[in-house]
């Protein structure tokens, strides 16, 4: 049977129970740039790598400021993630009123995945291309959420999406038991040397390419670009790790061969 025999309207089960229009927005999520996000006990780091159309135009912003207290990372569709970060500052703004708190992320989290998952429901909507990874503190300390465009979500110490992923996740799973006793400073530095696995063929992470937030206890959500990111990359490079290349490439292709069986998975 033939794939595009199903693949013409979301709320089409194919023959193997697969919705494939869904994993279809689940891939362009492997398309876009790379974003990982990581947590110890007292501050949540997200990283990315920005990208332009021409060497004419500005880098797109990879990461986006929710609240004080909260921001996300995506990958895929930027104007997609648009939209779901408008809706999510209003759901906070509105939180906020009511309740007079700032909203629990996994509140956030959990509704939404729901607004993921109804549009895997309706014929008349497709699904979010972009998968987000949200970056929190809040009264219960700080969180990691990872959301994908079937409405799965899952709460992380660490984790990575995007094109090329597989090396930053690799980099995370050899040090993420060392992330709970890292300092503000040692986990930004463990989010870019995961970043420069990321980076394609022969480039490096710059202060253009390359961005980074973090929130914590005590310290509202705050970006790290530019001239602000400089230093940090300057110490990377006394490492010797701004060498970006094709590392984890071959092993990424298996692993997101995996990922595409489980992906529908609940």
């Amino acid at each position: 049977m033939f794939r595009n025999m199903y693949d013409t309207d979301v709320t089409v089960w194919s023959p193997e129970g697969r919705l494939l229009q869904v994993e279809y927005a689940m891939e362009s999520v492997k398309q876009g740039s790379a974003c990982i996000a990581l947590r110890s006990s007292t501050h949540s780091v997200i990283g990315a790598l920005k990208r332009s159309v021409s060497e004419l135009s500005s880098h797109q912003q990879k990461i986006l400021e929710i609240d004080d207290h909260l921001g996300i990372g995506i990958a895929g569709l930027t104007a997609d993630a648009r939209t779901l970060a408008k809706w999510m500052r209003n759901e906070c703004l509105n939180h906020k009123y009511v309740y007079g708190t700032a909203m629990p992320t996994g509140r956030l989290a959990t509704d939404l995945a729901d607004r993921h998952q109804r549009t895997t429901q309706t014929y008349v909507r497709r699904p979010y291309g972009v998968g987000l990874l949200l970056a929190s503190f809040d009264r219960n300390g700080p969180h990691v959420y990872q959301t994908c465009p079937s409405g799965n979500v899952y709460e992380c110490h660490a984790t990575a999406i995007g094109a090329r992923s597989q090396s930053g996740r690799t980099y995370l799973e050899k040090h993420h038991e060392s992330f709970p006793e890292c300092s503000r400073d040692d986990l930004i530095m463990h989010a870019l040397r995961a970043i420069v696995g990321c980076v394609s063929g022969d480039g490096e992470l710059t202060s253009e390419n390359g961005s980074i937030a973090v929130v914590g206890k005590d310290e509202k959500f705050t970006m790290i670009e530019g001239a602000e990111l400089q230093p940090y990359l300057d110490r990377l490079e006394l490492e010797g790790g701004n060498n970006g290349g094709n590392a984890g490439e071959e092993e990424e292709e298996d692993e997101e061969e995996k990922e595409d069986d489980d992906a529908m998975e609940t």
